[in-house]
């Protein structure tokens, strides 16, 4: 039988003493390692290939693999932290995650270390919504909470940043298995620290664990994002196009059975919430926008402008700055004008800096690009931020994982999905535009190919640089468009205000039949968000 709280019988949210900001300062290692790995690698690859030959296929799933397996469990992995215990299972994946590394930088061969990435993937899934999850335990004042989580989304924009300028430093200097190395001493820290500093928590849950959601969720998304890469990198192919079909009647399948399920990995009630859904939206369309951005920019720095990888990765490092630095202040922006206006915001500052690139020429100065990531990087630290607030604060404690392991798809399937339609777009426009030159299939190519003509490839390659930089424009303007649309797709579902999530609304929607009352987040200074 349930019982309705009284305002006596409540805890009133305490300030977080120093003890729990050393703790999120742990939380974040894992944080920084999962984001920086995935730009790590791409700088070692030419190294990887000389040293272990891999085939075209074996590259591929190097480079793949751990993204496809963070993204396929992430869900799983909230769940069961709220099951086992969120701490246990951060250490625990972070122990994978660090023998995985220390196998991947020995690896004496290409399938070997297509194992290593898969088993980093496995752990990796378990790290950011334990960690994003024990956030909501370990701090229970609202605009503390706030602000650890902009602590948080800066840490993992951090390690998307540096990771470049780390690795080829790293690179520079030692061989290619320095890359994953980078990990071990880092993981070290977090399994010595973490027991001292984070506190556990595990939901109080009976219910049988939903292993059949476990393996419908799992092979409808990862057909779905290994179509999506695919499609992204080679084309559209009939094989590929009914994997990903199959992916999709999969996850339909796995959303009937949640549906139906006692102990549900995706609480459903969730996308009753507008706020919920708003969020979700912007950690989906606002990753697409990001990931598209960062690729095409980055061929453009280095292929287009001919500066160096390094070059290239400082170059990124002050859109990186305003993302961190914006991503802790997000939670007092949305406390000054509240939780819609910021987020639409955000919204319009990420566009404005998308538009902004159609000022990029084959010859502009630096500056051009500087100013208009930074940005685009403005709104995107708010906007992710203040995705990850909501997330966390939509569900009571208990639920905080799974919630998480939410997001985290959502900003994994908005990487790929920008990747594969911005990316497209890019190509499509590239070898439209070749005006009786004969192109190969990227810019990359291309340019090799106007090196071998010599002075002679002279033409062929400002005609190819010219039509990548038509190609980026058209990503761009569609970028912009879809941060547009999203705007406006916001600024009508969170019309309603915002209101905190109690106890007292729990059990009210207990006594209504409902499992999860339709309560949304607790926020900074509730009271001025509208």
């Amino acid at each position: 039988m349930s019982t309705r709280l009284g305002a006596s019988d409540r805890q009133l949210p305490r300030t977080a003493d120093r003890r729990t900001w050393l703790g999120l300062a742990v939380l974040t290692l894992p944080v920084f390692l999962v984001s920086m790995d995935v730009s790590v690698l791409y700088l070692a690859i030419p190294s990887i290939t000389d040293a272990l030959a891999p085939s075209a296929a074996q590259q591929l799933w190097i480079l793949d693999i751990y993204g496809f397996l963070i993204a396929g469990l992430l869900i799983t992995m909230g769940n069961l932290g709220d099951r086992v215990g969120r701490r246990r299972i951060l250490l625990a994946g972070a122990a994978v995650f660090g023998g995985a590394s220390i196998l991947a930088a020995f690896a004496p061969s290409a399938g070997i270390l297509i194992a290593a990435r898969a088993l980093m993937g496995v752990g990796g899934a378990t790290l950011m919504p334990s960690s994003l999850s024990l956030i909501a335990n370990m701090f229970s004042d609202d605009r503390e909470r706030g602000r650890a989580i902009g602590v948080w989304t800066a840490a993992f924009a951090g390690g998307a940043a540096v990771g470049p300028v780390i690795g080829g430093i790293l690179l520079h200097h030692f061989w290619w298995g320095s890359a994953f190395l980078i990990n071990v001493p880092v993981l070290a820290a977090l399994l010595i620290l973490g027991p001292r500093l984070i506190p556990e928590y595990k939901a109080p849950s009976t219910a049988r664990f939903d292993v059949l959601g476990v393996v419908l969720s799992m092979a409808g998304i990862l057909p779905v994002v290994y179509a999506i890469k695919t499609l992204a990198s080679d084309g559209a192919d009939a094989g590929v196009v009914v994997i990903g079909l199959a992916g999709l009647a999969l996850l339909a399948g796995f959303v009937v059975q949640q549906r139906q399920s006692a102990a549900p990995l995706l609480d459903l009630k969730l996308f009753r919430n507008a706020h919920y859904v708003g969020a979700i939206s912007v950690a989906l369309v606002g990753m697409m926008a990001l990931g598209g951005m960062s690729y095409l920019t980055g061929v453009y720095l280095q292929s287009v402008m001919g500066h160096d990888v390094l070059a290239a990765a400082v170059a990124g490092l002050p859109m990186a700055i305003a993302v961190a630095v914006f991503s802790i202040g997000a939670s007092r922006i949305a406390a000054m004008v509240g939780i819609r206006a910021a987020f639409l915001g955000s919204i319009v500052l990420a566009a404005a800096g998308n538009f902004g690139l159609l000022a990029l020429t084959t010859s502009s100065p630096i500056w051009v690009y500087l100013v208009f990531t930074f940005i685009a990087g403005i709104g995107y630290g708010i906007q992710f931020s203040l995705v990850s607030v909501v997330v966390v604060g939509a569900v009571p404690p208990e639920r905080s994982g799974s919630a998480s392991g939410i997001s985290e798809t959502s900003f994994e399937l908005g990487n790929a999905l920008g990747l594969a339609l911005f990316g497209s777009l890019a190509t499509l426009v590239f070898r439209g535009h070749r005006d009786g030159w004969s192109f190969g299939d990227t810019l990359g190519e291309t340019l090799h190919r106007a090196l071998e003509m010599g002075t002679q490839g002279d033409g062929l390659a400002a005609a190819a640089r010219q039509s990548y930089v038509d190609g980026m424009h058209a990503a761009s303007l569609a970028i912009g468009i879809s941060m547009t649309l999203l705007g406006i797709w916001v600024f009508f579902a969170m019309r309603k205000p915002l209101k905190p999530w109690t106890a007292d609304a729990q059990t009210a929607g207990a006594r209504a039949g409902n499992d999860e009352p339709e309560a949304p987040a607790p926020l900074p200074s509730t009271e001025c968000m509208n």
